[in-house]
C-alpha cells in the first residue's frame, strides 16, 4: 500500500473521501453541527467586526462582534483540539491559533486595527485554500 501522507492518530480514512486525513479520535452526536453553528456565528462576528473597523464606526457599536469572533472561534479550537490531539502539532493548528492571537491584538491596538483585519482575513484566505499537504503538514513532531 502507499505510504500515508500525514501522520495522524487514527488510520481510518475520512468520511467524504479526504485523503490523508483521518476520523477524528474524539468525537460526540451533534459535534459537525455544533462546529457549523459556531462558523456561522463567527464568520458573524468577523463582518461585523470588519464594518466597525473599516467603517470607522465606534467601537462600542461593534466590539460585541469582535468578541464574538474571538469566543466562538476559541471554542472551535478547542473543539478541532480535542477531537484530534495532533491538530496543534500541524500547520492548521498553528495557523488558526495564530489567527485568533491576532484577533485578540487587533481588538487591544486601535491605531492598527485596519492593517491587522487586511492581514488576518488574507491569511486565512490563503491559508484556507492552501493545498492539504501544506495545512496537515507537521511541524512539531512528537518526542
Amino acid at each position: 500500500s502507499a505510504p500515508r501522507r500525514f501522520r495522524h492518530s487514527h488510520p481510518r480514512p475520512a468520511a467524504g473521501g479526504m485523503k490523508g486525513l483521518a476520523e477524528p479520535v474524539r468525537d460526540f452526536p451533534g459535534k459537525r453541527w455544533l462546529v457549523n453553528l459556531l462558523r456561522a456565528l463567527h464568520l458573524v462576528g468577523v463582518v461585523g467586526l470588519g464594518a466597525g473597523v473599516l467603517g470607522d464606526i465606534p467601537e462600542a457599536r461593534w466590539i460585541a462582534f469582535g468578541m464574538t469572533a474571538v469566543v466562538s472561534g476559541s471554542i472551535i479550537l478547542a473543539l478541532d483540539g480535542w477531537s484530534r490531539p495532533d491538530y496543534f502539532h500541524e500547520y492548521v493548528g498553528l495557523a488558526m491559533a495564530g489567527k485568533l492571537i491576532l484577533l485578540g491584538i487587533l481588538l487591544a491596538w486601535p491605531a492598527q486595527r485596519a492593517v491587522l483585519f487586511w492581514l488576518i482575513l488574507v491569511l486565512s484566505v490563503l491559508f484556507a485554500h492552501a493545498p492539504a499537504s501544506l495545512r496537515h503538514a507537521t511541524w512539531l513532531k512528537r518526542r
